[in-house]
């Protein structure tokens, strides 16, 4: 190997190549490249449940991160299908997620420990690993104590809840479906396009142009609300079904969001939970060291944004990167009114001027994020929710109504 080869290796480790350019995924690029990333990240895993392992942990850290990186931009699962490039995106963001858990480990000072286990078992480090690689919120572990979980409202019985678990998967899946048309529905020519376009109709009125784009975000909104729930039911079902977990291992993924009085009810607690550790160690833990709560808020929600434009990027890197970080860095800086106006008055954000407040800010800032999804061509991926296809009909009936009455 030549000195060049040498000082150029640097840069083609790290280098990001083109879809065209990756490998395909097939039982090659799986060994390769997936394996190993998977069970190093098991292996870190085992090494923070354990005793005096920190140095160990910090020096296999960058070795991980290394192979967590190669699995994530060096295999193409579209199969040459742009449309499919969503599945791309889909694996990238779980390694990011994935990276950002081992680095969160790897600081750590004190062994995780794990204080809630299923009824009857008994302590096994084995169990232990794979529940930890698996559990994103953390459930039973002393790193979520702090976190309030959804009361349970599922059956008791394991034979129904394995019912109402396959139940809700496929309801889940078929609000996806329903909610895809209907975005699809609004614009055929654009948003079924790989290119993307916005939300904005240039062509309306600013109010009519307003009220538009309201609706797609609301209508995003339950499409992303319901795709996670059908992610977290499949993985329930099999957590359960096959793998004879306890049910109390998978508590809800939400609490209807839909009547949340505030802001911070909604995003701390209402909505999913499952990337919040990630947000938290990108963001908050670096602004909350300099600024104090202020900076762990706001850097959180920061987190957040940097996660969310890795989705995009990772679409279309033509978006321009400050759609999400601006869209999440204003639902922190919403929280931080939130806590002003509680210092200054002594009373907390709540009631029905609360729902208003709540939901006003999030239409406001989040049809910036739904904005940046559909100019990232994200509305014209493959659509895998089939399932509601028999009622396109119907949604293009009533969506074109609604579009004909925004223009007259």
């Amino acid at each position: 190997m030549s000195w060049t080869s040498l000082r150029s290796l640097p840069i083609d480790i790290f280098r990001v190549p083109p879809v065209e350019e990756r490998l395909p995924f097939n039982k090659y690029s799986f060994l390769a490249y997936i394996l190993p990333a998977y069970l190093s990240y098991h292996v870190m895993a085992l090494l923070v449940i354990l005793p005096r392992t920190r140095l160990l942990r910090i020096a296999l850290w960058p070795l991980i991160t290394l192979l967590a990186f190669r699995a994530a931009v060096y295999i193409d699962f579209s199969g040459g299908d742009p449309k499919r490039t969503f599945l791309n995106v889909n694996f990238a963001l779980i390694v990011f997620c994935f990276a950002v858990r081992v680095l969160e480990w790897t600081v750590r000072k004190d062994p995780l420990k794990r204080h809630i286990r299923p009824a009857g078992s008994s302590p096994s480090i084995l169990m232990d690993v794979l529940d930890l690689s698996t559990n994103m919120r953390g459930f039973g572990w002393n790193l979520s104590k702090s976190f309030r979980f959804p009361p349970e409202n599922r059956p008791t019985s394991r034979l129904w809840f394995i019912a109402y678990v396959f139940a809700s998967f496929w309801f889940s899946r078929f609000i996806c479906g329903l909610s895809q048309l209907a975005l699809l529905a609004f614009s055929p020519e654009t948003f079924t396009a790989l290119s993307g376009d916005t939300i904005f109709d240039p062509t309306l009125p600013p109010l009519m142009r307003y009220i538009r784009s309201s609706a797609l975000t609301i209508i995003d909104a339950w499409g992303i609300y319901a795709v996670m729930q059908m992610n977290y039911d499949i993985v329930t079902f099999f957590g359960v079904a096959v793998f004879q977990q306890d049910p109390a291992q998978w508590p809800p993924a939400y609490d209807k969001p839909w009547k949340s009085d505030s802001l911070r009810d909604f995003w701390g607690y209402r909505w999913h939970q499952f990337l919040r550790r990630t947000f938290i160690v990108v963001g908050g833990w670096p602004l909350g060291s300099l600024f104090g709560h202020v900076g762990y808020v706001f850097g959180t929600f920061l987190g957040s944004g940097i996660v969310h434009n890795v989705v995009v990027v990772v679409l279309n890197h033509t978006v321009e990167w400050w759609c999400m970080i601006l869209s999440f860095g204003m639902m922190g800086v919403g929280v931080v009114l939130e806590q002003v106006f509680t210092s200054l008055t002594g009373r907390q954000v709540g009631g029905w001027i609360g729902r208003v407040w709540t939901m006003t800010w999030l239409l406001v800032w989040g049809s910036l994020m739904t904005d940046g999804f559909a100019r990232a061509g994200m509305f014209g991926s493959a659509n895998v929710f089939e399932v509601a296809v028999p009622a396109k009909g119907i949604v293009d009936h009533y969506v074109t109504a609604f579009d004909t009455w925004l223009r007259t």
